[in-house]
């Protein structure tokens, strides 16, 4: 399941945090899998690595949004 950047964005904070949590238990299962051979699809990790990534990126813009907001705010 790819996710999409502009989707994600609709999200709040909380929600991409619930998100890239389970997001990273499932690239944990997927990793075991892998391990013990009974991954059927490898390029599943790949995806759900790049999902994190996605997430956290996301995360991280939302987060400088509210930094820069809140400055606007004090300086007025």
């Amino acid at each position: 399941m790819k996710l999409k950047a502009r989707d994600l964005r609709q999200l709040s904070i909380k929600e991409l945090q619930e998100k890239a949590s389970n997001l990273e238990d499932e690239h944990l299962n997927l990793r075991f899998q892998a391990k013990m051979g009974q991954l059927s699809n490898p390029l599943q990790l790949r995806i759900i690595r790049k999902d994190i990534a996605k997430v956290k990126t996301v995360i991280n813009e939302k987060r400088k949004q509210e930094v820069l907001k809140n400055s606007k705010e004090i300086s007025k």
